[in-house]
């Protein structure tokens, strides 16, 4: 059946190649010119629902430096009015936070404490950014520009000439709902501030962020305000302050600004060791950096287009989790309590849910130093007195989205050899997340569901049950609950079995097929379960009852530990390979991919997350799904439909469908398009697709992958010949549709031969994934 069909399929894959525009034609001419970070648009995905911003930042920086428009995640291109320029901000997140201190120069008398009221308008005609850099010219006259090194934002400041040039320390206002705030103006350079505030998408637990604020030369007056009122020459309040200059001679104002979540002594610190320098050689040393981290991947062939999407997807990767600790090593745990971290640096704000499909694994290739001790700090908030975190912005346990992705995100460490010298104690937090509950005097969910899912094989779906705790509750979402749970039971197996707990392996392997349990014969689809088992809700797969942020249709491929088993399931590969096609609509993409992709899978608002049975490339859930036609013997499929979602990542502020959620979607892209995806998240296995590229060169640390290098080339890829005929891995033919991280230990070369028509490779039954039992 498979050969029939795959017949069937020549023709319309061949009148539709020419409209596959995600891959530009082959022999376009390679940038060599210039440097990597020209090629960066920071304004990429600040519409739309993008919700990145454009400010400065250097790799996992602590300060995030970016003018706020009015909009919940700090930027909207949209709008025409700059509040404050704010140093934490959070890249391509739903809910909005951050936004601390946001700091404006004015002239003229300070009669506003408002920043909604004293917004500088501006056009983007005269507003710029790459990486490392930000600079606007205001209607008042004033350009500013920002840069940062890992705990400072830097700021430089042009005014008219003028007596009256102002700069506005706005303490109580931000993305967050206010606790309290101080401010205090040490001596005629500095300012300093504490920041207490919460807020992440529900009402979530305070943090608080300590700021010390250093200018270039002496203020000639200042003052403070709480609430409306100022007060000239007042030194503290709790509102913010404002500190004026002259600059009828010397028009420019530069200041640094460092931050510590841990105290002011900590900030005083951050300011010592990286302050002190003058803007531009920090704006040179924020590129350098960018420059270093981008140039570990290197593309031939393409469009300027493509490959300024593909480097402005790979900055956005690299933008977070961020340095949580100051310069000296301490950092603020779970616990309230001072930490120090010794031998790693502290890493926070943990998007899991979306992270540890895509991005985990990108970190874990490319920045594996770092990865390690973003692992090790996520082993630290359990080992300073909690549990391991779901959804962590600073010190805070947010518990936004469910099941338990902190499984996967740090299986995918261990799977990379990132945890060696503390894999038993990774472990052992592992375990007691996978077989407990939080007490409930601990913030944190976990897994909240955890007792009926081990009693019963599946969490249950209990509608309008009250929040036990802030945040989001598992219970509401039993269906994709108990899927995620056995995904992540999955992988903490193969864990297991790695370190020789051959008990606890066999144990978790079986829990692991615990998603056969919502499956409903009589629909065909996975359904929610209610506490006595009996499945409830809607039994129409396009709607959402029981599925967070998704339908049955789309949570149908949540299965990659078992494909072959789901499979069944749903009732055997031709009933499956129908499905993916409906889901897909890939009749409709093979005639216009560009357009399926825009008006059949993205439908309404960002947020459009129900109601829907096709693809959503704009939302977690869906993102392994493409790469599902791998195990069902139709690998050319996954080309098609990967190469459709890739066309809707363009150069614009309008660049990216949905959230980037801390380089989620971002590393998606870059996956993607070098032909590598992560189908088990959590077990290291890549999917192959089709590169976009002629030639990918990887730069790799040879201490964690020993070859060093690896090449990917498929000479002459287009949209007319996108196929993959042939696969050899440092010249022996590979048959197979994935590599493992054992295999890119010692790989030099993954070679793809490409042309316009499917080929055999990869359909056979040996070819697809390896089932984790």
């Amino acid at each position: 059946m498979r050969g029939t069909r795959r017949t069937r399929l020549f023709l319309a894959g061949m009148m539709a190649a020419s409209a596959l525009t995600a891959t530009p034609a082959a022999g376009a001419a390679e940038r060599t010119d210039g440097h990597l970070t020209d090629l960066v648009n920071p304004f990429i995905g600040s519409q739309n629902e993008g919700n990145t911003f454009p400010g400065a930042a250097v790799p996992f920086g602590m300060v995030q430096f970016s003018p706020d428009t009015g909009h919940f995640a700090g930027y909207d291109y949209t709008q025409s009015r700059i509040r404050g320029f704010s140093l934490v901000h959070l890249s391509g997140v739903g809910c909005g936070i951050g936004g601390d201190l946001p700091v404006l120069p004015t002239t003229g008398d300070v009669t506003q404490t408002d920043y909604t009221k004293y917004a500088a308008a501006y056009s983007h005609q005269d507003e710029a950014a790459s990486p490392g850099y930000y600079r606007v010219g205001l209607a008042s006259g004033i350009r500013a520009e920002l840069t940062a090194t890992e705990r400072t934002g830097m700021q430089r400041y042009t005014f008219p000439a003028t007596a009256q040039a102002n700069v506005l320390l706005n303490a109580a206002q931000s993305l967050h709902k206010a606790v309290s705030s101080n401010v205090e103006i040490l001596d005629d350079h500095t300012v300093r501030t504490a920041i207490t505030g919460h807020g992440f998408c529900r009402d979530t637990g305070p943090y608080t962020v300590y700021t010390i604020t250093r200018f270039s030369r002496p203020f000639t007056a200042y003052g403070t305000w709480d609430g409306r009122s100022v007060t000239p020459g007042s030194r503290s309040g709790h509102g913010g302050a404002y500190v004026r200059f002259d600059t009828t001679r010397d028009r420019t104002v530069e200041a640094t600004t460092a931050l510590s979540y841990v105290d002011a002594h900590g900030a005083a610190g951050n300011l010592d060791a990286e302050g002190g320098r003058s803007f531009d050689a920090v704006r040179e040393r924020a590129r350098e950096e960018w420059e270093k981290r981008l140039a570990g991947v290197h593309v031939q062939g393409g469009t300027d287009t493509l490959r300024r999407t593909f480097y402005s997807s790979l900055y956005r990767s690299f933008l977070a989790p961020n340095i949580g600790g100051d310069a000296d090593g301490r950092y603020l745990g779970w616990d309230r309590r001072i930490r120090h971290a010794d031998g790693f640096t502290y890493y926070q704000n943990w998007s899991l849910w979306d992270t540890y499909r895509t991005q985990a694994q990108l970190l874990a290739l490319l920045a594996p130093r770092e990865a390690r001790d973003m692992a090790r700090s996520v082993v630290a908030i359990d080992e300073d007195g909690g549990w391991l975190p779901k959804w962590g912005y600073g010190p805070v346990e947010t518990n936004v989205m469910s099941g338990d992705p902190v499984t996967p995100f740090l299986t995918t460490a261990y799977q990379s050899g990132l945890l060696k010298g503390f894999e038993e104690r990774a472990y052992r937090a592992l375990r007691k997340n996978a077989d407990g509950v939080p007490p409930a005097s601990y913030p944190g969910i976990g897994r909240e569901a955890n007792a009926e899912y081990l009693a019963h094989g599946f969490a249950p779906y209990v509608d309008k049950r009250p929040y036990a705790k802030m945040g989001d509750s598992d219970y509401h979402h039993g269906a994709s609950v108990t899927l995620e749970y056995a995904l992540a039971d999955a992988m903490l197996a193969q864990m297991a079995r790695g370190l020789g707990h051959g008990a606890d392996a066999a144990r978790y392997a079986a829990r692991a097929q615990s998603y056969r349990n919502i499956f409903d014969p009589a629909t065909g689809f996975f359904r929610a379960r209610d506490a006595s088992g009996a499945f409830t809700g809607s039994a129409d797969p396009a709607r959402g009852t029981g599925f967070h942020e998704g339908t049955a249709w789309q949570y149908q491929w949540l299965v990659p530990q078992d494909v072959p088993g789901m499979v069944r399931l749903i009732g055997g590969e031709r009933a499956a390979n129908d499905r993916l096609d409906s889901f897909f609509a890939y009749g409709r993409l093979l005639a216009d991919p560009a357009q399926t992709a825009r008006e059949v899978w993205v439908h309404g608002s960002a947020y459009a997350y129900y109601n829907a049975d096709k693809y959503n490339p704009m939302n977690e859930p869906d993102l392994i799904a493409p790469y599902t036609y791998l195990a069902t013997g139709q690998p050319w499929k996954t080309t098609d439909v990967v190469h459709a979602a890739l066309t809707l990542f363009t150069d614009g502020p309008t660049g990216i469908t949905g959230n980037d959620d801390l380089g989620t979607m971002s590393a998606w892209n870059v996956l993607s398009s070098i032909g590598m995806f992560p189908i088990q998240p959590g077990y290291g296995t890549w999917g192959l697709s089709t590169p976009v590229f002629d030639r990918v060169d990887l730069t790799l640390d040879r201490h964690y992958w020993p070859s060093g290098a690896l090449t990917i080339t498929a000479p002459g890829t287009s949209a007319a010949d996108r196929y993959i005929q042939s696969v050899r891995t440092d010249g022996h033919v590979h048959g197979r549709t994935y590599v493992t991280n054992a295999a890119l230990r010692s790989m030099r070369s993954l070679a793809f031969t490409v042309g316009s028509r499917p080929s055999e490779w990869g359909t056979s039954p040996e070819a697809a994934q390896p089932v984790l039992r």
